[in-house]
C-alpha cells in the first residue's frame, strides 16, 4: 500500500465537500477498492470513508410499501432484516463470506457495478430508485456499462428505495472461489408485469432479459421460456466458461428463478 490521506466525515454534507479536493474517491466497505489500491490499480490520494455517517445506514419501509435501504448498510445487515423481501435477502445471505457480508455495503456495490455483483440485478429487476445526495435515479438509468453508471463526480449514493414484488426470486451460478455470479437471474413479479435482471453474464454488465419478460407476462411458468434463447455474441468469455456456456446458463437460472417464485 502507499501513502494517502484519509477522512472520515460524520455527514453526507461533509462527505461531498471532502470529494471535492483534487484526487479524492469515496471509501465504502472496500471490499473492492482496497483490493484495488493494493494492486496499484487504483491510486486516490484521499480517501473519504461513509462508513461514519448514520443518516446513510438502516432499512425502513416507506408509506407506500416500498423499501429505503440506506447506501452504508451492510449486506448483512440486509440478509437478517425483517423487512427485506424474500429475493433481496437470499441475494444478500449469499454474497461472498461472512467478512464480506460485514464490511461489504449495498451503495459501494451499485456505485462500483461490478458486471458480476449481485446487487445490480435486484435493484434493475424491481425497478428501484437510486437516491443520491443530488437527485433520484431510477435504475433503467443508472447502470450504463462494466462498471459505469450515471453518477457523477463526487455523487453519492445515500439509500436505494424498492418496490417490494409480489413474488421473486434470485438464482445464482458462483463461481466458487470469489463467489461472485457467474451467472445470475433476480425475477421480480408484480402481478401485472415481470421483470427479470440478469447479472454475471454479459460484457455489458447488468442487463434485463425482455424477451422472456414478454413470455413471462403471458404465461408466468417456467415452460413459458422453454423456447427462447439468448445471443451468446455479447456474453463474456473467461477461464470459467465461455460465452455458449454463460448464455446457457441464463436460461437455466431463469427457468429456476421462475419455479422457485412461483
Amino acid at each position: 500500500m502507499y501513502n494517502f490521506e484519509f477522512k472520515q466525515p460524520k455527514t453526507i454534507s461533509d462527505a461531498v465537500n471532502a470529494l471535492e479536493s483534487d484526487d479524492a474517491q469515496a471509501l465504502g466497505g472496500g471490499q473492492t477498492l482496497i483490493p484495488t489500491m493494493k494492486q496499484r490499480l487504483a491510486s486516490p490520494s484521499t480517501l473519504v470513508s461513509l462508513t461514519a455517517i448514520s443518516e446513510m445506514k438502516g432499512i425502513c419501509k416507506n408509506d407506500d410499501g416500498s423499501i429505503s435501504i440506506g447506501g452504508g448498510t451492510t449486506h448483512a445487515d440486509v440478509a437478517c432484516h425483517s423487512d427485506i423481501f424474500f429475493g433481496l435477502k437470499t441475494l444478500a445471505e449469499n454474497i461472498g463470506d461472512a467478512a464480506v457480508r460485514n464490511r461489504g455495503t449495498i451503495g459501494g456495490s451499485l456505485a462500483n457495478n461490478d458486471p458480476a455483483a449481485c446487487y445490480p440485478a435486484a435493484a434493475l429487476s424491481v425497478g428501484a430508485t437510486i437516491v443520491t445526495n443530488s437527485r433520484e435515479i431510477s435504475a433503467d438509468d443508472f447502470f450504463q456499462g462494466m462498471f459505469d453508471t450515471a453518477l457523477e463526480e463526487g455523487e453519492i449514493i445515500v439509500s436505494v428505495k424498492f418496490p417490494v414484488p409480489s413474488s421473486s426470486s434470485y438464482q445464482k451460478f458462483v463461481q466458487p472461489a470469489s463467489r461472485f455470479a457467474m451467472v445470475g437471474v433476480f425475477l421480480s413479479n408484480f402481478g401485472n408485469e415481470t421483470r427479470v435482471a440478469v447479472t454475471g453474464a454479459s460484457e455489458g454488465g447488468v442487463f434485463r432479459w425482455c424477451e422472456a419478460e414478454a413470455a413471462l407476462n403471458e404465461d408466468f411458468s417456467d415452460g413459458s421460456i422453454k423456447d427462447l434463447s439468448i445471443d451468446h455474441k455479447d456474453m463474456i468469455n473467461d477461464i470459467h466458461a465461455s460465452k455458449e456456456y454463460r448464455a446457457h446458463l441464463v436460461k437455466v437460472m431463469t427457468k429456476r428463478a421462475v419455479a422457485n417464485a412461483s
